[in-house]
Order: structure tokens, then C-alpha cells, then sequence
């Protein structure tokens, strides 16, 4: 094994002094830039992952937590205009156990957690009462801040003072409420009736009427519009709708026409005439099972009459059955027959009954508004207006697709729609775009990761190509270690030049016979030699 290495780097040694300065110079540069870019990644994996503490703090909690970050050597990054605390991943769930043990952050606000805390005989009724009213402005804003859409919460509480003549009338509590809302968050308005009836119920002698909650915009939330706050909701949910129908169609023809003129050079605008009535009806209707067909019967009445016999006397009063008043009847002594089938059948019918509830929302109108850059590079590499030709071609063909878009999405049980005077087509240049610059589309993976891929396999090739350049036969490695074995394991007979032909013949002949694997390898040291 050992004098392979050897055999090996003597090789790669002489392969090396033969190699010219430019092979030498892409050689090491591909094992440096190699050796950096496992650095680069290895320092990457390495380093250490940045994970939020604590969000949306004040500044004076994030102050403490600072202190206490610095105090123990901990790295830290400030981010979200310093509100925002980031530590290393590893340590942040025991850094959380840790501050919450010792009360950081502390905001400074008083809950009822205070008087277990802070017992003592030495608190006057006044003293008492500003702490009791801060914990219970605390304990309410926490409250607040619970519900779902709510971010924070500052409460202020106005309680009376108790009246000293028991004739007196209690006077009312009053509460101001200002609520840090979540952005786009819209209340309904049961949660506005909870809010308000919570803070009622919080604080003693607090009717719904004292108090007033607003946000961190100023909207204020009345306990008495829920019925303008609901129709308010519904036109802001149908003009939602509205601009996500006109957004949805707007992106497709937007991709559409790109892909054919490309996404720099047109320009689209929809716009939309909903109807938002929604019909609900209930049908009831009876059908044939089968109208060609007979179907199975319900019920079969057949009612079967027959008579025989003479006529009746003269002077019978009325008319009999069958016969025709006024008209002279059969000659006496006549005999008659009288015989009637009467069948009625019932057969089996359909009962539908349909509950329908139609769309929310239908499209009444549709109009589509489309600007297309006339401007192209010609083959100089100036540019060049489209000419009239051009510019129709390309009218036809989006006029095409745009009358068959708004054919399929207009609702057909509107007056008839004409597609031609929906859409509007302009050509004129556009501005604030690079004319010159090719439509380019965004690779899924960053350029940086092909560079280095292709860098990296040009290398690879590279070595390979130059190992390989003067590949030296394995059999004749196998050769020359035969051959110095085998010089010390030759007989005496064998290495004397002055015997005789004969006697060394018969020698090499019996040395054949008895060791022929040994004598084989002798003969391919010999050729090896010459």
C-alpha cells in the first residue's frame, strides 16, 4: 500500500512539473474557490438564529430587558423601530423563564396581584382607593385586550364618591376606553354590544350610556348605531366584492394579453355593474312521472250499469233515465236493454318542491379599458412606432378575446350586452419604462445559485480533465512490484551468467513444472526488463 502512495505521488509529481503556468494558476484557483465557498457556507450554517423575545414592548420594558441582556452578556438585536427584542434561538425559552421570574418586563401598572403582594397597615383610605381603582383599570384592560381583533387597550374610570347622607342619590360611574385594533380588523357588531356591556358589569353602579369606546384612529364605537354599523358593514362588504371582481378579471386579462404583447406594454382597467338583490323563492310543482309512458296507478273506480225489460207504465211522472224529454218514446209493450261502464284511474304524479336561493351578486355590466404601448425595437436597436396595419392586426385579436370574456361573464338575464361597446382599445407610448429592455421573466431560483453551480461543475471537469490527461496503466504498476519482489527470491543457478545453456534450461524447466505461477511472473519481470 505504502509504495502505491509512493508510485502515486512521484506520478502526480512529474505530472505537476509538466504542467504549464496556466494549468497550474486554474488549478489552485478552483481548489481555493472551493475551500472559500465551504467557509462561506459552513460560517452560515453556523451562526446564530435571531429569535423575537418580546414584541410590541414600551420603552421603558425594553430598557429593563436591555439592562438585564447586557448585565448577563447576552448578543441581542433591537428591530422593529426598537420595539422588538431578538435573541439567540437556543436561549430565548429559558431567557423567557428566567425574566418572568424576576418581573421583567415590568410596565408599571398595578393589578389586583398588588394588595396579595404589598399587604399593609400602613395605607391610608385614599392611598387605598387610587390603588384599588388603578388595578381595576388594569384588570379591565387585560379583559379588553383578550378579545380577538384587539391588540391593547388603555381604560380610565371616573367612580363617584360615596354619598354621605343616606337621602343623597348615588351618583353614576362613567368609563373612557381607547382600543389598539388590529389593522383592517372590522368589528361586528355584537362584539362592540360585549365590550360595552362588559365594562358595565365591571364596575359598580356603570350603565352602558357612561361610556365610550374609541380606537387609535378615532372611530368611535356607539352602542346605538348597530343598526347603521350594520349597514355600513354591508356596503363595505359589496364594494369589497365589487373591487375583488374587478381585480380578478382585470389580473387575468392582464395575463393574458401579456404573455401575448408582453407585461410592460399594456396597461388594463376593468370596471364592474353588480347587482347585489338576492332573490329567495320557494317552488312547488306537480309533474307527470312519465309523460309519454303510462306509469303504475294509484287507484283503478270502475262503476258498471245495466238494465233490461219492458217500458213503464203511462202515466209515470218525470222522465226516466235515458230518455229525451218531450220526445215520444218506444211503442208500448217494447222491450229494451240499458248497459254503462264508467273507469277512473288514478295514476302517479311528481310533487317538487324547490327552496331557491339565488346569487348574492350578479354582473349587470362589464366594460373593459385597454392601453397598449405602439412602440417596438426595431432591428438597429432604435425604436420604432407599430404602423397602421400592425396596430389593427393587434386591435382585432384583443378585441376577440375581450367580446368573448365579457359574452361569458355578464349575466344573460339582463338586456343583451353588446361586447363591441364594452371595450375600449388605445395605442400610444408609454412612459417611465426602459424601452430598450427586454420582457424578462423572474427565475424561481436566484442567478447566484446557477453562477455557482456552473463554476463550480467547470472545476470538477476541469481536475478530472487534467488527472486524467496521461493516465498511466494499472498493469504496469503491478509489473515493476513484481519485478523487485522477485529479484530476491531468484535461485542461486538463476543469477549466474557463466553456466551452462543445457543445465540452465533443464533447471528453468523443473523450476516451470514446479511452481508454474512463480515462474510466469519471473517471465514478465524479464520482459519488463528488456
Amino acid at each position: 500500500m505504502n509504495e502505491k502512495l509512493k508510485q502515486y505521488s512521484l506520478k502526480f509529481k512529474e505530472y505537476y512539473k509538466s504542467m504549464a503556468k496556466w494549468q497550474k494558476g486554474v488549478l489552485f484557483g478552483g481548489l481555493g474557490f472551493i475551500i472559500i465557498l465551504l467557509l462561506v457556507i459552513s460560517f452560515l450554517s453556523t451562526s446564530d438564529k435571531l429569535v423575537p423575545l418580546y414584541n410590541e414592548l414600551s420603552l421603558q420594558e425594553v430598557g429593563q430587558i436591555k439592562e438585564e441582556l447586557d448585565a448577563r452578556s447576552i448578543p441581542y438585536e433591537l428591530t422593529e423601530a426598537g420595539t422588538t427584542i431578538e435573541v439567540p434561538e437556543e436561549q430565548a425559552e429559558s431567557l423567557l423563564v428566567d425574566l418572568a421570574a424576576q418581573g421583567i418586563p415590568d410596565s408599571g401598572s398595578i393589578d389586583y396581584s398588588f394588595f396579595a403582594e404589598n399587604s399593609s397597615w400602613g395605607v391610608t383610605d385614599n392611598e387605598f382607593d387610587v390603588m384599588k381603582l388603578d388595578a381595576m383599570q388594569t384588570e379591565i384592560a387585560n379583559l379588553i385586550s383578550q378579545v380577538n381583533g384587539i391588540k391593547s387597550a388603555e381604560v380610565m374610570i371616573n367612580v363617584p364618591k360615596d354619598p354621605v347622607f343616606v337621602s343623597d342619590q348615588q351618583q353614576e360611574a362613567s368609563a373612557s376606553i381607547v382600543i389598539q385594533s388590529e389593522p383592517g380588523y372590522q368589528f361586528e357588531p355584537s362584539q362592540i354590544n360585549t365590550l360595552y356591556h362588559l365594562v358595565s358589569k365591571s364596575v359598580p353602579n356603570l350603565p352602558t350610556e357612561n361610556i365610550v369606546i374609541m380606537d387609535q384612529n378615532f372611530e368611535y364605537y356607539d352602542l346605538n348605531s348597530q343598526n347603521y354599523a350594520t349597514e355600513g358593514s354591508s356596503f363595505t362588504n359589496q364594494l369589497e366584492m365589487k373591487n375583488d371582481i374587478e381585480r380578478d378579471i382585470e389580473k387575468r386579462v392582464q395575463k393574458m394579453l401579456g404573455m401575448m404583447i408582453g407585461m410592460n406594454k399594456v396597461a388594463i382597467s376593468v370596471t364592474t355593474d353588480i347587482d347585489f338583490t338576492q332573490e329567495k323563492r320557494v317552488e312547488q310543482l306537480v309533474e307527470p312521472v312519465d309523460e309519454e309512458n303510462d306509469t303504475l296507478p294509484v287507484s283503478i273506480e270502475t262503476i258498471t250499469e245495466s238494465f233490461t225489460g219492458a217500458q213503464p207504465e203511462e202515466g209515470a211522472v218525470g222522465v226516466e233515465e235515458g230518455e229525451i224529454a218531450n220526445y215520444p218514446a218506444g211503442t208500448e209493450g217494447q222491450v229494451g236493454d240499458y248497459e254503462m261502464v264508467k273507469e277512473s284511474v288514478n295514476n302517479e304524479f311528481n310533487r317538487i318542491q324547490r327552496d331557491i336561493v339565488e346569487s348574492p351578486y350578479k354582473i349587470r355590466d362589464l366594460g373593459i379599458q385597454v392601453a397598449i404601448d405602439n412602440t417596438r425595437i426595431g432591428e438597429n436597436g432604435e425604436v420604432e412606432q407599430l404602423s397602421a396595419t400592425e396596430q389593427q392586426a393587434v386591435e382585432d385579436s384583443v378585441a376577440s378575446i375581450l367580446n368573448s370574456m365579457i359574452s361569458t361573464t355578464v349575466d344573460q338575464t339582463y338586456e343583451e350586452v353588446t361586447p363591441e361597446e364594452a371595450v375600449s382599445i388605445v395605442f400610444q407610448p408609454f412612459s417611465g419604462t426602459d424601452q430598450s429592455l427586454e420582457q424578462t421573466t423572474v427565475p424561481s431560483i436566484p442567478i447566484w445559485v446557477y453562477i455557482v453551480g456552473g463554476v463550480l461543475l467547470a472545476v470538477i471537469i476541469l481536475l478530472i480533465w487534467l488527472l486524467r490527461r496521461k493516465p498511466t496503466p494499472e498493469e504496469e504498476i503491478e509489473e515493476i512490484e513484481t519485478e523487485e519482489v522477485f529479484h530476491e527470491e531468484l535461485p542461486p543457478l538463476m543469477q549466474e551468467d557463466n553456466s551452462d545453456s543445457s543445465k540452465r534450461r533443464k533447471q528453468l524447466e523443473k523450476y516451470a513444472q514446479d511452481k508454474p505461477e512463480e515462474f510466469a511472473k519471473l517471465l514478465r519481470s524479464w520482459i519488463s526488463e528488456d
